[in-house]
């Protein structure tokens, strides 16, 4: 999981969001958005779920280093 934050920010910009913008969507802080995509802390299984549907992918695309985002 070393990189999802690499994913969570190709996601977010692939949908045109901010920082804060993204934590009111997953009900976050924007801290807490930065610290995930700057590999300072690791999302909860919850909050991987709801990244997942937000962004519809798999939420193993997201866990699994090995496999990309589109």
């Amino acid at each position: 999981m070393k990189r999802i934050g690499e994913k969570l920010y190709t996601l977010r910009k692939k949908h045109g969001l901010t920082i804060r913008q993204l934590g009111e969507k997953l009900q976050i802080s924007h801290a807490q958005v930065s610290r995930i995509e700057n590999g300072i802390s690791q999302p909860s299984a919850a909050l991987f779920l709801r990244m997942a549907d937000f962004f519809g992918v798999d939420v193993n695309q997201l866990m699994r280093d090995e496999l990309e985002v589109e």
